[in-house]
């Protein structure tokens, strides 16, 4: 081969290369418009408010590598802002959307362009709307491919559905909250669990509102199930199929093969379902898990599984769903999550800590003179209710604003105490006037302790933690014993999420390497915990330069 050939070769190859990687960093962009639309359920009409008319929303199809921007414009009355909840938002926390953390929201009328690179991610997240209980009817799953080429770590299966569980009120939901919030107490519960918004046959006027998927016989299926529901986790099970769960919160795990998972408002999981059973139709079912006592909606959502060729007169049956209560089947479906940790999809858990944090979460009852009772309902983390700015969080960081937050959130709480022991009768907690953040310097390693309290009542929590993926190391029943417990800790393949239940009277320890600069929100998912306080946010410091800097924001970034 002479010179020429080799450079025609050469540039030929690179050439190749060159588009190979054009077609794997493609821009996808999506119109969403934000307006109310009058929708009937359950007999009931009313107006929700909806993307681009649709209920559930848009799904967004993207390949990892890619760009993503999606042009949000409010017609509705309410301020919108939108949380792409799971996409990392690498030094971007411009494009999170948690109202007056990240941005200020979207006022009606106007329009912004979330911007945001897919890196390192695939699998299924999903988003909504991150401002009042607006989630409640906008939300839609976010579908991530493996880069072009690039196969699943299981069988590939013959075809795919989303299923987004939910939940439905009769009524104005942000007047439900309103009244909630008048009284001091809890809002009124939803009416109905929805599979893709439609409650299924066990509700009344639902002909029209029961979502069927069809299998072949001999087949195998993914299933992306996502928890939408704003304040319920939910156990889901498919009559006569088991399930081999691959995937949770967009990460891959080591599969196995239960009969019903548990899935907490946020979180994601992905299983393969084998078309293996008689031709039939089949329930699809989601109920709620609840092992704390308090009242829940306990309605049941159904879905039909109906293999082709089969008449819509047969009559499916129900699946055997663990009991309401079943904190075992709860402990042990967590337990069996596992990461991959294979060569290719590596676990790379911290395994040096340079600060340990312990929060307590806590149920509490302040004065409140507006309120019928003279008292609210409230929530703390270390005794703290956080309390929302006036101003973003991230635009007062990185433009140096005084006098809109402080940094001195505690790391632990201000006095040990017997957390799930122990009855209290000052269930009173501190509000400051100013938010309080915990500063983290640029790639440090945390280990954050979780722990349940019996302020009020013990319960169970999903956590949810902006801008990072992170480690479940270890989670227990009773109080976290730091002499004992660490040693419990799993540093080889512990599950990696993005969200994390909290067990009723428990703790959950997680690990996380904090390199990704900015202000990032964490949470609990039950909407109605956060609206009364249970969150915070980590001022994450820029690194050495600007590469490892929070970016500049985009020109139209919302004003407040």
């Amino acid at each position: 081969m002479g010179r020429r050939d080799v450079f025609v070769w050469n540039f030929g190859v690179f050439f190749l290369c060159f588009l190979l990687g054009f077609v794997q960093a493609a821009v996808k962009t999506y119109n969403f418009d934000v307006q109310v639309k009058n929708v009937s359920r359950l007999c009931h009409a009313k107006p929700i408010v909806t993307v681009n008319g649709m209920y559930p929303g848009p799904t967004i199809y993207v390949r990892e590598g890619d760009r993503l921007r999606i042009n949000v414009t409010n017609h509705a009355q309410y301020n919108m802002s939108i949380h792409w909840h799971g996409l990392k938002q690498y030094r971007n926390g411009w494009a999170d959307g948690p109202a007056y953390v990240t941005q200020c929201p979207v006022q009606t009328g106007q329009s912004y362009t979330y911007d945001m690179n897919v890196t390192e991610q695939r699998g299924t997240l999903w988003w909504h709307a991150h401002i009042f209980w607006l989630r409640a009817t906008v939300y839609g799953a976010i579908v991530i491919m493996p880069k072009q080429g690039t196969p699943y770590p299981f069988p590939q299966p013959n075809s795919e559905f989303n299923l987004i569980l939910g939940e439905w009120w009769n009524d104005d939901v942000e007047e439900v909250v309103k009244q909630g919030k008048k009284l001091g107490l809890p809002p009124k519960m939803s009416d109905a669990h929805t599979i893709n918004g439609k409650p299924g046959p066990l509700f009344p006027c639902s002909e029209k509102h029961t979502y069927a998927i069809e299998f072949e016989q001999g087949k195998t299926y993914l299933l992306r199930i996502i928890n939408a529901a704003l304040n319920d986790e939910l156990f889901f099970a498919i009559s006569g199929h088991s399930m081999t769960v691959v995937e949770v919160d967009a990460v891959y795990t080591k599969p196995f093969s239960t009969e019903s998972i548990l899935i907490a408002p946020g979180q994601t999981t992905n299983v393969l379902v084998r078309a293996n059973q008689a031709a039939g139709r089949y329930f699809m079912a989601a109920r709620a898990f609840m092992d704390a006592g308090l009242p829940i909606d306990n309605r049941t959502a159904i879905a039909i599984l109906q293999y082709k060729g089969v008449p819509n007169t047969v009559i499916p049956t129900l699946p055997q769903l663990p009991a309401l209560n079943d904190t075992s089947s709860a402990l042990t479906y967590n337990a069996n999550l596992k990461s991959l940790n294979s060569p290719r999809f590596p676990c790379n858990v911290p395994l040096k800590v340079d600060r340990h944090l312990f929060y307590t979460i806590g149920l509490g009852i302040n004065p409140c003179p507006t309120c019928q009772n003279g008292t609210q309902l409230t929530a703390s983390l270390n005794n703290i209710t956080f309390v929302m700015p006036q101003v973003a969080l991230l635009q007062a960081h990185y433009s140096s604003l005084k006098g809109v937050f402080t940094t001195d959130f505690p790391d632990r709480p201000p006095t040990p105490f017997n957390y799930t022991g122990a009855t209290f009768t000052n269930l009173q907690t501190t509000q400051s006037k100013l938010p309080r953040l915990s500063k983290i310097a640029f790639n440090s390693t945390v280990e954050l302790v979780l722990q349940d309290t019996n302020l009020l009542s013990v319960e169970s929590h999903p956590f949810h933690l902006h801008g990072y993926n992170f480690f479940v190391v270890g989670t227990g029943v009773g109080n976290f014993d730091p002499k004992n417990d660490p040693a419990k800790y799993n540093l080889v393949d512990p599950p990696e999420r993005n969200t994390v239940g909290v067990p009723t009277g428990g703790w959950t320890a997680i690990r996380f390497r904090a390199d990704n600069p900015g202000v990032w929100f964490m949470h609990c998912h039950l909407e109605l915990h956060t609206g009364w306080g249970l969150k915070m946010a980590f001022v994450v410091e820029d690194g050495p330069d600007k590469d490892h800097a929070v970016r500049p924001p985009p020109k139209d970034l919302p004003h407040c």
